[in-house]
């Protein structure tokens, strides 16, 4: 049974708003410092996937070789250059896509341009700032105007509870949900978030024109929009990873062509998995409110910040690095145009007014909110839905 929560409708938010917006004087400007905190997230994300990628060449070297190394061998250090590949995937989107889609980096003076906004992953720069299944524009449209600004409402495209009703209400044993939650969160990022943000963002121009907006994915390649999802999302990513990086192989024999095919599907698999556990939960619990209607107060939107998210354990830069500073999403909701180091030392202070206000500032173990996602994923639990706030 779904536990029941303060409503917390006697909260001041005009005195909220002044005591958060207070926190912008008392951090500071965004400066070189913050910068080279963000190149230095970089350089671990192409770290981690340079190391994956040299530790993939050297082991298909010697197998092709008269050097030779056992299978068991092989595949050990096969499996860790796909967990660091997998890192710097999710380190790539997270740590610093994330970010700079926000704007976080556009007032530090002189920001080389590819850092700002309107620079990143533009254009032909996609396949160097950003490539992956999802198309930038799209998702910074999807992320940063649909979730942010109507979190935990019906309009959020995010919102996993009414994403999943297809899967509370199917007909089948609960032990065969559990399954499926975990077999998507195999390839979340091609099955949800390709097809969902393109058409989030299609819904966007039917709204311009003043026509219905669409509700279901288009993935055929023989429709309009399935042919965009495909030309424009799936297959960039796809021949790029899964054809051209493994026909570079190809000197080295046909099978050092199909082991690094296997080893960089499995570093797809452990960036959808890693992915999924730092950045589902972050809104999705029994604990988590949701709301029937749009915020209408500045006051109101931080309220609803606090309530509709939760943060993960924070501590070292490697720590939150780790965490892709999704451990810091309460923060990050308050103000998502902010560099990642500014929620390191905004933390504390948004703790303080939490307690001033009465409010309950969660902050949990990532495994533990995986846990109760996944709960409220196959319909376990149920969140708790706020009116008049």
């Amino acid at each position: 049974m779904t536990q029941k929560y303060a409503d917390y409708r006697d909260v001041d938010q005009a005195q909220l708003q002044r005591d958060i917006d207070q926190i912008k004087e008392t951090i500071g400007a965004t400066n070189e410092v913050d910068f080279q905190h963000l190149l230095k997230l970089e350089r671990w994300g192409r770290g981690s996937t340079l190391f994956g990628f040299f530790l993939l060449i050297v082991i298909s070297i010697l197998d092709a070789t008269n050097f030779g190394i056992p299978s068991l061998i092989f595949w050990i250090v096969g499996v860790i250059s796909a967990i660091f590949i997998g890192v710097g995937n999710v380190g790539r989107w997270a740590n610093v896509t994330h970010p700079i889609l926000h704007g976080a980096y556009d007032k530090v003076p002189n920001i080389p341009y590819r850092y700002t906004k309107d620079g990143y992953a533009a254009g032909s720069r996609r396949w160097i700032d950003w490539l992956d299944w999802i198309k930038p524009d799209a998702w910074a449209y999807e992320h940063n105007i649909m979730h942010h600004y109507h979190l935990g409402e019906d309009d959020d495209p995010d919102n996993v509870e009414k994403n999943l009703k297809w899967l509370h209400d199917a007909k089948i044993p609960m032990f065969m949900k559990y399954v499926t939650v975990y077999a998507f969160a195999a390839f979340w990022k091609l099955a949800y978030y390709a097809p969902n943000t393109l058409r989030i963002l299609e819904n966007k121009e039917r709204a311009r024109r003043k026509e219905e907006p669409t509700l279901d994915y288009q993935i055929s390649p023989f429709t309009k929009n399935g042919l965009t999802l495909w030309k424009d999302y799936i297959l960039p990513y796809g021949l790029f990873q899964f054809v051209l990086l493994p026909a570079l192989f190809y000197p080295l024999g046909l099978e050092a062509v199909f082991s690094a095919f296997a080893i960089i599907v499995l570093g797809e698999f452990f960036a959808n998995i890693h992915s999924f556990l730092v950045i589902v939960p972050n809104h999705s619990a029994e604990d988590i409110y949701q709301f029937s209607t749009p915020h209408k107060t500045q006051g109101e939107y931080y309220l609803r910040q606090i309530m509709g998210s939760v943060n993960y354990n924070t501590g070292t830069d490697l720590i939150d690095f780790a965490h892709g500073f999704l451990n810091y999403q309460v923060e990050h909701h308050l103000f998502p145009n902010m560099p990642h180091s500014f929620y390191q030392k905004m933390q504390p202070i948004v703790k303080e007014i939490c307690k001033k206000h009465n409010l309950e500032y969660r902050q949990e173990s990532v495994f533990k909110r995986i846990l109760m996602t996944v709960d409220l994923m196959v319909g376990k639990t149920k969140v708790l839905r706020i009116e008049g706030i």
